[in-house]
């Protein structure tokens, strides 16, 4: 699962916007990494004048993002650079070409310490995780039928 928090300036993001940007966020994953839709969240956090300091002094022009990653981890060096890169493009109409300073990182999270209601998500690119990418919900399923 993708999880990505997006700290921001207070109006900084109409409702489309948000919209837009979690498409195409989402569009990163299904198309290039293969999970299933409903993996991936966004979560807005709008952020109030004098509550983001950077440096120690405030920063109202501020975009940080936060990254979790679990169902897909790892790659080489080159291919993190880029996925990256990929990030950046799909960011910077809502984020650099609007003239904000922004900050991204992602953390990956071992897929031991996972669960998406109640379950154990199946093995990527099983039959399983294709059920659950073409239902676009978690669907209950015993462990050996992965």
């Amino acid at each position: 699962m993708p999880y990505w928090e997006i700290f921001a300036p207070e109006n900084a993001f109409t409702p489309e916007d948000r919209e837009k940007l979690s498409e195409a966020i989402t569009s990163i994953y299904v198309s290039l990494v293969d999970v299933p839709k409903f993996y991936v969240v966004v979560l807005f956090k709008d952020m109030p004048d004098n509550s983001m300091y950077v440096g120690g002094k405030a920063n109202d022009n501020f975009v940080r993002i936060r990254v979790d990653h679990i169902a897909r981890n790892g790659g080489t060096a080159e291919e993190r650079a880029g996925f990256m890169s990929i990030i950046e493009a799909k960011l910077a109409p809502f984020v650099k070409d609007r003239g904000h300073d922004w900050e991204i990182h992602i953390d990956e999270t071992p897929l031991d310490l996972w669960r998406t209601q109640g379950l154990i998500p199946p093995p990527a690119f099983s039959d399983m995780e294709k059920l659950w990418a073409k239902e676009n919900r978690p669907v209950p399923y015993e462990l050996s039928a992965s």
